[in-house]
């Protein structure tokens, strides 16, 4: 009994500390296309102060409980460009302050893949205009802020597949050079359920030139996610969901080459690594 006893204070004592809260944080991985957690020293603020990083809001969290508490109140979580250059220092500001800090290179892997559809390599003028309209929805559904204290930032993977293309990848279509991947692919058979990987509400839904048929989610403080070439989409705009529930099914609209999902995740108006978020 005293040995029943003693563990379980152990785990209580274990659960109020940074050991257990982490998994109230997103993995850090301070490098292009990765997240940072920034103490904001010197802040006292009894609500959370508001930061910025290029323009974009940055996501607050409380330090409480955390490996963090000892050192500040306040935490900031900052999604970093894939584009970033180590060589260059960022800064976030906050309450007045500046808070930079660096980050290392990676090297990402290149893909190559070969499109059967040539418009979706080099689109005519007409889906130019298309895409830049498309885009701009979706830029506004990731600069979207809603002020939650603590936002669901474990999240459950949508899909069960094969991961097929992970984040980060130089891609090039049909040899020409194109921006990274921003998501993680999820290969699946048509029509397999794509769910909610945490609660959050539905911000938009589309047939998209590029990305087929999308769906992104609001979670809150900036974190968005973003799921394309669907085959089906079973929400609309405004819907609260909870973790598990169906969003669609698995398809292969808009360039694509074959059935999958691509699962983004934005976080300041960044898109990052989705794996960061996973919580196993």
């Amino acid at each position: 009994m005293r040995l029943s006893a003693l563990l379980l204070s152990t785990t209580l004592a274990w659960s109020l500390t940074g050991i257990s809260y982490a998994a109230e944080l997103p993995k850090e991985s301070r490098v292009p296309g990765g997240v940072a957690i920034v103490p904001l020293l010197g802040l006292t603020h009894t609500k959370a102060p508001q930061a910025d990083f290029r323009g974009n809001r940055v996501m607050v969290l409380s330090a409480e409980g955390t490996q963090y508490e000892n050192q500040t109140r306040w935490l900031a979580v900052v999604g970093i460009p894939l584009k970033a250059k180590a060589d260059k220092r960022l800064v976030i500001s906050a309450g007045g302050e500046k808070y930079p800090f660096t980050i290392t290179e990676k090297e990402y892997k290149a893909q190559y893949l070969t499109i059967k559809n040539k418009k979706h390599v080099n689109p005519d003028p007409e889906q130019v205009k298309r895409w830049r309209r498309e885009k701009a929805e979706m830029v506004g559904a990731f600069t979207h802020w809603d002020s939650v204290a603590q936002p669901p930032v474990n999240f459950v993977l949508p899909a069960e597949g094969r991961f097929s293309s992970p984040f980060g990848l130089k891609r090039f279509y049909n040899k020409q050079p194109r921006n990274p991947h921003s998501g993680l692919d999820i290969a699946a058979p048509k029509g397999s359920p794509i769910k909610a990987p945490a609660a959050g509400t539905v911000l938009t839904t589309g047939h998209y030139f590029f990305n087929g048929k999308t769906v992104i989610m609001d979670h809150g403080q900036g974190l968005t996610t973003m799921y394309c070439h669907m085959s089906r989409i079973d929400v609309k705009p405004g819907d609260k969901l909870q973790t598990g529930d169906q969003l669609g099914a698995i398809g292969s609209t808009g360039r694509s080459t074959g059935p999958h999902l691509h699962w983004g995740v934005s976080l300041n108006n960044v898109r990052v690594d989705p794996t960061l978020f996973l919580n196993n």
